[in-house]
């Protein structure tokens, strides 16, 4: 069965799991062609993985289509056929906002995940994938992070990894690969609702954009949004270490002095990061702006930059520092 685009993905995944010692596997599937696919090359793979302990499988039904539960009972017609587990969460409440119900269905993953004690999430996301969500993010205002191809392997957290094992073979590939395989592959009409913003990218301004001004628009975008990586991963590497130079030893504190010294997104990114680490939270760009343009003006006397919820944002001398309010 080793067609020789599949090599690399049967490769990407032996080999993460063999470094990471991985013992328990979620593999995310959402019931189109991708998913099909990455079933069949988990069941060519489970004697070539003898470490491996567990895998199952979870579907996230976001109902938007009133006979969803044909589409559930193919999955699990088919999922049957592999002697696997299924694990099948139903949203009842309907989200209309697609970017939300990504949202609600990568926490409801890692959160089973987390629960039941899963090393290693893996999702059937392709190239084409990576093209519509970097165009995605160029019409949400993205900045560098946003518009950065995401990458084959990374960790969501300390217990948890995320593998994109496929990430280098687009659609038409896939639709290839199945019909090669004979696998039962079928048509969801939740791909042609096209008030789905990405199903407008998909079938109606990718191929536009092909036909009238680039036929090499999908190589430009992935060629694009690897070169974003690269220079977000920069970026963030220069951040960290302006963070780990700035902060305070023993408090809450970061030297916006010697930050304020540096270019502006380090600025921005460094501040983010003391967020984010100390407190938690992602910090809004304009506010970001805001400690900036208080962190850059002569008058150094202490000064209450804004106030939230629970804490309150205080430039002093050298220092920006959280402070928690009393209640």
């Amino acid at each position: 069965m080793l067609l020789r685009p599949l090599k690399k993905v049967f490769e990407s995944i032996e080999n993460f799991i063999m470094q990471k010692k991985i013992k328990s596997i979620i593999v995310a599937i959402s019931g189109g062609q991708d998913s099909i696919l990455l079933l069949k090359i988990f069941d060519e793979l489970k004697h070539k993985l003898p470490t491996i302990e567990k895998i199952s499988y979870i579907y996230i039904d976001h109902q938007w289509k009133a006979n969803s539960y044909k589409h559930i009972q193919h999955l699990i017609n088919h999922i049957k056929s592999y002697k696997k587990n299924l694990i099948i969460y139903q949203i009842c409440k309907n989200i209309n906002s697609e970017n939300e119900c990504r949202k609600q269905r990568y926490n409801l993953i890692h959160k089973h995940a987390h629960k039941y004690k899963y090393e290693l999430i893996i999702t059937g996301h392709n190239s084409s994938d990576k093209i519509e969500t970097s165009l995605q993010n160029i019409n949400r205002s993205s900045g560098q992070e946003g518009l950065s191809s995401p990458v084959i392997a990374n960790q969501t957290n300390d217990e948890i990894f995320l593998l994109r094992p496929m990430l280098e073979i687009d659609k038409e590939k896939v639709y290839f690969l199945c019909k090669k395989l004979n696998l039962p592959i079928w048509s969801d009409s939740t791909n042609y609702i096209y008030h789905i913003e990405r199903n407008r990218l998909r079938y109606e301004l990718i191929p536009y954009v092909r036909n009238f001004f680039s036929k090499k628009v999908e190589q430009n975008i992935l060629l694009s949004t690897k070169n974003h990586y690269y220079e977000n991963e920069y970026i963030k590497q220069n951040a960290n270490k302006l963070y780990l130079n700035s902060k305070h030893k023993n408090r809450i504190a970061i030297n916006y002095q010697y930050i304020s010294r540096q270019h502006l997104i380090l600025q921005i990114k460094t501040l983010q990061i003391f967020y984010m680490y100390n407190i938690n939270i992602k910090i809004h760009s304009n506010v970001v702006k805001k400690i900036i343009n208080q962190m850059n003006k002569k008058k150094k006397e202490k000064k209450i930059v804004f106030e939230d919820q629970y804490y309150k944002h205080i430039i002093n001398n050298q220092w920006l520092y959280i402070e928690m309010k009393v209640k």
